[in-house]
């Protein structure tokens, strides 16, 4: 039950603000956050079992992440990693909404996709919501389809616009707001696939669970100097922190 609330144009010295939580099997292999070293100008995490990644960002000003879209009937045999979805666009030189247009959503399981540049917000759902073009605005994404009105998603946007309007747009307060194990409302819990305690864990948006949880939360924050900045927060099982990535970039500027 990943998390993402995602801040585009709303200030002119944070254009883009993504904040986001990525909740997997704790079993599951992942490479941390670094620059890769077969494609130089990507910064991101690496999922190892399936390739590809759930979210990075390219020395050029694009911004790409992924969801699941949950549903008892999905069925991946046969089916490309979601997680190929993000490094197509990093690795292509496509616009936002011409690099949607490519994909063929029968390929992949239910996903929800967000892409950007430095003057484009787009996103694609397989599962309804289709293309869009985003105006500016504050934008919270789960498991669901774009702005779906699950109470995590909703308190976590309430809390990037607050931030916003406070003037504390930066790591700490960003990486607090993305720490909420507050659990959602009973009347959310789908406890049919589920036994209910995990089914309530799920509902919080820093998820906390023996077996699958809040893997890392990852800042990524551009000013208007064409500053990037890339932070992302490791946990264990117990949701303890077991590690930090964090790096800079200026937009254009490679490194010697």
């Amino acid at each position: 039950m990943c998390l993402v609330v995602l801040a585009f144009g709303v200030s002119q010295d944070h254009p883009l603000v993504v904040a986001a939580n990525r909740d997997e099997f704790h079993a599951r292999p992942t490479q941390s956050a670094d620059w890769w070293p077969d494609a130089p100008d990507i910064v991101g995490g690496r999922d190892l079992q399936a390739g590809g990644t759930w979210l990075g960002a390219h020395r050029d000003g694009r911004f790409a992440t992924v969801t699941n879209y949950s549903s008892a009937q999905e069925k991946s045999s046969g089916l490309r990693s979601r997680g190929h979805l993000v490094t197509g666009f990093l690795q292509s030189n496509r616009s936002p909404l011409e690099y949607l247009r490519t994909i063929r959503g029968d390929d992949y399981a239910g996903f929800n996709l967000l892409v950007a540049d430095r003057t484009t917000l787009a996103y694609l759902s397989n599962r309804g919501g289709g293309l869009q073009e985003l105006p500016a605005g504050i934008y919270g994404l789960s498991n669901a389809t774009l702005d779906a009105p699950w109470e995590k998603v909703e308190r976590s946007k309430d809390r990037l616009t607050r931030l916003f309007a406070e003037g504390r747009i930066n790591e700490t307060h960003l990486l607090r707001l993305l720490g909420d194990r507050d659990k959602g409302p009973v009347h959310e819990v789908k406890s049919d696939r589920l036994p209910f305690a995990i089914a309530h864990a799920i509902t919080a948006p820093f998820i906390v669970t023996s077996n699958y949880g809040t893997r890392c939360s990852t800042i990524v924050r551009a000013d208007s100097s064409g500053q990037w900045h890339f932070h992302e927060r490791r946990f264990n099982a117990s949701g303890n922190n077991v590690g930090e990535s964090q790096y800079l970039f200026r937009t254009g500027i490679h490194p010697d």
